[in-house]
């Protein structure tokens, strides 16, 4: 029968045979080879159907053409091991909603802790700012803050949470990926030797850890104005900025700078 009437017997277009016969799923019984007319046997309907149901099913063009000279135990075993697959994935899907909730509520809830811990800081003394140079931080901190909560992960710039048990060495200073560039321990303010660290390499991955004392409790605020005021001064450069703000173990505060070797 032509590829009209075969099409109409099996409850399709012209277009969807044409389709099976050039991905080899379902090809004519014979082809006209003055005209090029397709022409189909009854036969082959059957075909047709298993063809549609494994589509429809999920299988993909090489599942089916697996498929086509089975029988039909072997096939409902395939839909079988499909139902299985998509449950799985079903499970998955239902997994990720779960944990984006979760994750959405943490995010909520550290945005919210970033912004108080921002508003309750005081800059003057520690990194000799005025207010107004450290309301524009907080403005952008806050504008990175939205952007983070619409695109769901933090950008720009990132520091570890605080940590309030001492560590006599950071381990990120044992880690052979990164090498010390600047360190200052012992001083009292980061504003006595900001200059000396200031300025980084255009390209870089860099790498800030304090260890505090008691005096500098909030390190949230702490860390965000260090890596705002090095945007500043690095400002059109391309780098990669992050910070670890620990409590110091011996009653002095300790800085190192580190820089990522690839």
């Amino acid at each position: 029968m032509t590829i009209q009437a075969f099409a109409k017997l099996c409850g399709c277009n012209p277009q969807t045979l044409r389709y099976y016969d050039r991905v080899d799923l379902l090809k004519p019984s014979r082809v006209d080879r003055f005209s090029g007319y397709r022409y189909y046997d009854e036969e082959q309907a059957l075909i047709f159907v298993k063809i549609k149901n494994l589509q429809l099913g999920g299988f993909s063009i090489e599942e089916i053409k697996g498929l086509l000279d089975a029988d039909d135990e072997t096939v409902c075993r395939a839909f079988e091991r499909k139902i299985s697959e998509q449950q799985a994935r079903l499970e998955t899907m239902k997994e990720i909603q779960r944990s984006y909730r979760s994750e959405m509520t943490t995010m909520r809830q550290t945005i919210e802790d970033i912004r108080k811990a921002m508003n309750a800081f005081d800059p003057t003394e520690e990194f000799g700012i005025d207010r107004a140079r450290y309301d524009d931080i907080c403005a952008r901190v806050d504008e990175m803050l939205t952007t983070a909560m619409d695109s769901g992960c933090f950008r720009d710039f990132s520091f570890d949470e605080e940590r309030h048990s001492p560590d006599p060495l950071p381990k990120v200073l044992r880690d052979p990926t990164c090498r010390t560039v600047y360190e200052k321990h012992g001083w009292q303010h980061v504003k006595d030797f900001f200059p000396e660290f200031a300025r980084l390499a255009d390209g870089g991955d860099y790498h800030l850890v304090f260890a505090l004392t008691k005096d500098k409790p909030n390190h949230t605020a702490f860390s965000t104005t260090v890596l705002n005021l090095l945007l500043e001064e690095n400002e059109g450069k391309k780098h990669t900025l992050s910070c670890d703000a620990t409590d110091t173990a011996d009653g002095q505060n300790h800085f190192w700078l580190l820089k990522r070797i690839y």
